[in-house]
């Protein structure tokens, strides 16, 4: 006899939920595209819906194997192949799947007017164990000014100005030899292994535009790229502007970034010491047009604004579109923000370093995307319903649901088990096992005996 079912409707439909997304940005199909097949009988699908969803459940497979909470038709061993694979394409599925999301979805609700933009951004991927894990290396964390191991997450991710969508990244090692703590594979360099670990010790801006083209290669576009000024080099700049889009980028106040200006090659600090400031209220100091590059120079202006945390000191932005106006540059380079959001929640929500403890780099790759694709899921959401609550709040709800589904049906398996012992060991009837069981309900907390009687909630 069951006092409740085992399977709340609550929980079917957040797993009907995310299947609808699998199915109406055709993952399945996209991952096969992307060599994503199975070895041995378990769909690949399978394998990657499960990883997708474990987050919400709030358990990992070590844990719920543990627990006796695995159900899946599948080992662990077929899990870890999955995850392992060397001839999987994952920053292929990623782009792949947020064209599709911004193609058929986003850009029917953005207006033709919008500038969209793609953001790119680097954030630390701490790592323990590096002395195991593949490729891991010292690099250089920006925030804390000094070395950490891990890798740095180079990313590229798409925003219209309200919604964010992470298309790809790469997790890249140091290209110094020296720095590399952990062990290297070889890989002939033709196939997947062997460029996903070549791009991984290429220099920071090489890898930039290797995820620019991947992105535009899957369908993407966009009318401008930010980024900081830990990239903005005049060779970036321009290699951006021939691939026909332009920049908006933070200047480094750098005595070795030329800049020609009045027919003479002058860095920014000079450039900004030799004309008269705007006064009073203005959104900037200073704005002058400029040539970017030395063999084939491009026309770009330069913006200076105050900067806000110091009043004394000054920003300067630059951008290759000189049909701008000033005060458009600097609005457009504020949505370049959203992608500190975007870090924030996949390290404090979506469990992005603590989540995958493999040695693996293609493991680690996989979780990633994996995690990428998560987010997606949330920002669709976010924009299709119109909510307006944060991606942490939204996140937070579907894992206090989850949280609350798990007890129910936890709650459930105990009352199963104990009417099945009493009709096992005391031979009693249905009438005594229930009579029994409405005097024991009547001895348990409130808050026990609500949720013995739990009721879904109908939409």
């Amino acid at each position: 006899m069951s006092i409740i079912a085992q399977n709340s409707t609550d929980e079917v439909a957040l797993i009907d939920h995310i299947k609808k997304f699998f199915t109406k940005y055709q993952l399945g199909k996209l991952l096969k595209k992307c060599n994503g097949t199975k070895e041995k009988g378990v769909p690949a699908i399978s394998l990657l819906r499960y990883k997708f969803s474990n987050i919400f459940v709030g358990k990992s497979m070590y844990m719920q194997q543990q627990t006796g909470t695995f159900t899946e038709n599948f080992s662990k061993n077929a899990f870890y192949r999955f995850m392992n694979s060397v001839k999987t394409n994952w920053l292929r599925l990623t782009s792949l799947v947020a064209a599709n999301i911004v193609n058929n979805d986003i850009s029917k609700l953005t207006s033709p007017d919008r500038k969209n933009v793609f953001i790119i951004d680097d954030s630390l991927f701490n790592r323990t164990g590096c002395k195991k894990t593949e490729l891991s290396s010292r690099v250089f964390d920006h925030v804390s000014m000094s070395y950490q191991k891990g890798y740095r997450m180079l990313t590229l991710c798409w925003s219209d100005g309200n919604s964010l969508i992470p298309v790809n990244s790469c997790l890249l090692a140091s290209s110094k030899e020296s720095n590399i703590i952990g062990p290297k594979r070889s890989f002939d360099k033709r196939t997947i292994a062997g460029k996903r670990r070549e791009l991984a010790q290429t220099k920071a801006p090489k890898a930039m535009l290797t995820l620019l083209d991947n992105a535009t290669k899957a369908g993407l576009s966009a009318d401008y790229v930010l980024f900081d000024s830990w990239f903005a080099t005049p060779t970036q700049i321009t290699d951006i502007k021939s691939r026909g889009i332009d920049a908006i980028a933070m200047i480094k106040k750098s005595s070795r970034i030329k800049y020609e200006y009045c027919g003479k090659q002058l860095n920014i600090k000079e450039i900004y010491s030799q004309n008269k400031k705007r006064r009073g209220r203005s959104k900037y100091l200073l704005s002058v047009d400029v040539k970017v590059g030395k063999e084939e120079p491009i026309a770009a202006k330069i913006v200076c604004i105050r900067n806000k945390a110091n009043r004394k000191d000054w920003l300067a932005f630059i951008c290759t579109d000189t049909s701008l106006c000033e005060e458009e540059i600097i609005r457009i380079y504020g949505k370049r923000w959203q992608i500190e959001v975007f870090f924030k929640t996949c390290k404090s929500m979506l469990n992005l370093i603590g989540e995958c403890h493999s040695l693996s780099y293609d493991a680690l790759t996989a979780h990633t995307a994996i995690v990428f694709l998560r987010y997606m899921l949330l920002s669709v959401e976010q924009r299709q319903n119109e909510d307006y609550r944060t991606l942490g709040e939204l996140f937070f709800f579907l894992v206090d649901e989850m949280a609350d589904i798990t007890f129910y049906r936890s709650l459930a398996i105990l009352m199963t088990a104990l009417t099945a012992s009493l009709c096992e060991t005391l031979r009693l009837s249905n009438d005594q096992i229930s009579g029994f069981m409405l005097d024991f309900e009547s001895k348990l907390p409130k808050y026990l005996q609500n949720a013995l009687h739990h009721k879904p909630k109908t939409a």
